[in-house]
């Protein structure tokens, strides 16, 4: 009969005390227990197993380490380089703001130089401009000083009741000295038409197209060719010519009788603007522009006229 495991104090080996035994109950089927080597082989697995499970914990845990240090050293070199690469941007983008500076401080220079460059001209042009304005009025002054009394009255006279009938003491002085021998052409028939014409503001003026049908009838001048003009009777080349009233003829002219009809016809537009009212300015103005246009009457008459007539 089983009275209970062995106690150590029984007499036992030491060796078989310290190990306790595991006992399985009677099985029909089995009818043995485990032997005692194989119970020793289990134990001293369990044993190795358990001395090796430290050292493996401790080399992973030197494993995470080592990984967590390399994380952290490529981690770092990273930083270094973004930080590297941005200070390097960073530098050239002062470098660029230092340049734009300079080139600003450059264009301020040369605005403020262009400015006062400006600004002197301008001065010098002013300065010129009181200069002249002020030999003009001087100039002015001197001929109004020596300017005949009695043209000045008759032109007075006139202006208080302008007029275009000319006989009244201001016109027939001009019709006299100017428009008489400004329209004094060879061809005197012709001569005297285009002056009542000019009178009678109904003389037209037009140039020659480069071809143009010779449709004139001036059998009494003799002149129905570009190359002849029909005032003077001069070979002469004939840019324009003229048409008086309603009449279909025309006749061709050379540029120098032209401007004689220009200057006198420029004349008598001024002095129908005075009468219609259209000048409004003091009689001094106008006295001057008068004889300015009976300076230009007086020049084409003497076969003076701007190459372009």
């Amino acid at each position: 009969m089983w009275s209970g495991p062995p106690q150590p104090d029984q007499g036992l080996p030491p060796s078989l005390a310290a190990v306790p035994v595991p006992w399985k109950s009677t099985d029909p089927c089995q009818g043995h227990r485990e032997s005692p080597g194989a119970l020793v082989e289990t134990s001293a697995g369990e044993e190795a197993q358990g001395q090796e499970g430290p050292a493996a914990a401790q080399l992973d845990v030197l494993r995470l380490r080592s990984s967590s240090m390399e994380i952290r050293e490529k981690g770092s070199e990273f930083l270094k380089e973004e930080l590297h690469r941005a200070q390097k941007e960073l530098k050239l983008k002062d470098e660029e703001c230092e340049r734009l500076s300079k080139v600003r401080e450059q264009l301020e220079q040369e605005l403020e130089e262009l400015t006062a460059s400006l600004f002197e001209e301008a001065h010098k042009m002013v300065r010129e401009a009181n200069m002249k304005q002020a030999a003009s009025e001087k100039q002015l002054k001197e001929a109004r000083g020596k300017v005949d009394t009695i043209l000045f009255a008759e032109f007075q006279a006139w202006r208080e009741s302008p007029t275009l009938d000319k006989t009244c003491p201001f016109l027939e002085r001009v019709y006299r000295e100017d428009v008489g021998p400004c329209l004094d052409f060879t061809m005197q028939e012709l001569s005297v038409l285009v002056r009542a014409a000019v009178e009678d503001n109904t003389l037209t003026i037009e140039p020659v197209a480069s071809q143009t049908l010779p449709t004139v009838k001036v059998a009494e001048v003799g002149c129905s060719s570009t190359n002849t003009c029909a005032l003077s009777g001069l070979t002469r080349t004939c840019r324009h010519r003229i048409r008086l009233g309603d009449s279909k003829s025309h006749y061709y002219i050379s540029p120098s009788s032209r401007a004689r009809i220009t200057a006198v016809c420029n004349f008598f537009t001024y002095i129908r603007y005075i009468q219609q009212g259209l000048v409004r300015q003091d009689a001094e103005p106008m006295f001057w522009e008068i004889m300015r246009l009976r300076k230009e009457m007086s020049l084409a008459k003497l076969g003076f006229f701007p190459q372009e007539a």
